[in-house]
C-alpha cells in the first residue's frame, strides 16, 4: 500500500502531535483503568486442529479449554494460556465461507506478546529451523519478530516488559 509523502506526511505527523498533546496524560496524573484487563481476545480460525497445533505444539501456549460455542451449533470455542492470566480464544464457524485475511478497518493488525530475551532467541531459532518466514529484528525494531498464524493473524514477539513501550513505562 502506498505510504504518505511530502505535505500529506507532514500534516499526518502534525495531527498526531496535536492528539498526543491533547489526550496523553502523564503517568502520575492518570487514574486507573475502569476494567481489570483483557479476559480474552476472541478470533476466528479456519481449522481448529491446525490452530491448536500451531499455538500449542509449535509456539508452546497450553490449550486450556475446548467447548462448543453457545451461540452457533457445531462451532468450537477454545482458549490458550498466554501467561499473566491472559487468554487467547478462537471460534470456528463450520459452513461459513470466510475470505482470506485482509488488513483493513476492524481487523486485528497484530497481537504483541511480551517475551523474555531468552524466549525471543528460542522463538527466532525455532522459526529459522522450521523455515517459517518472519519479519524482524530488522526495520529498525530490534526487539520484535512478526509472523502470521495459519489464519493470517499477525503475531509480534516483543522483547519488552508488560506495560512498557520502547523502554518507557506506560502503565504500572
Amino acid at each position: 500500500m502506498p505510504q504518505p509523502e511530502g505535505a500529506e506526511l507532514d500534516a499526518i505527523r502534525a495531527k498526531r502531535d496535536e492528539l498526543r498533546e491533547q489526550y496523553v496524560r502523564p503517568l502520575e496524573e492518570r487514574g486507573g483503568s475502569p476494567t481489570r484487563g483483557v479476559h480474552h481476545i476472541a478470533l476466528i480460525c479456519k481449522d481448529v486442529e491446525e490452530t491448536i497445533k500451531f499455538y500449542q505444539e509449535f509456539l508452546g501456549f497450553p490449550l486450556v479449554e475446548l467447548v462448543e460455542n453457545r451461540d452457533y451449533r457445531g462451532s468450537s470455542h477454545f482458549f490458550f494460556d498466554l501467561g499473566s492470566k491472559n487468554l487467547l480464544g478462537f471460534f470456528d464457524f463450520p459452513g461459513h465461507d470466510h475470505p482470506a485475511f485482509m488488513e483493513t478497518i476492524g481487523a486485528v493488525q497484530h497481537l504483541a506478546l511480551s517475551i523474555s530475551p531468552e524466549r525471543f532467541d528460542e522463538i527466532k531459532a525455532k522459526l529459522d529451523d522450521g523455515g517459517i518466514e518472519y519479519l524482524g529484528p530488522d526495520r529498525g525494531v530490534e526487539d520484535s519478530l512478526y509472523i502470521r498464524d495459519p489464519n493470517g493473524v499477525g503475531i509480534e514477539f516483543y522483547r519488552e516488559e508488560l506495560g512498557e513501550f520502547e523502554g518507557t513505562t506506560l502503565i504500572k
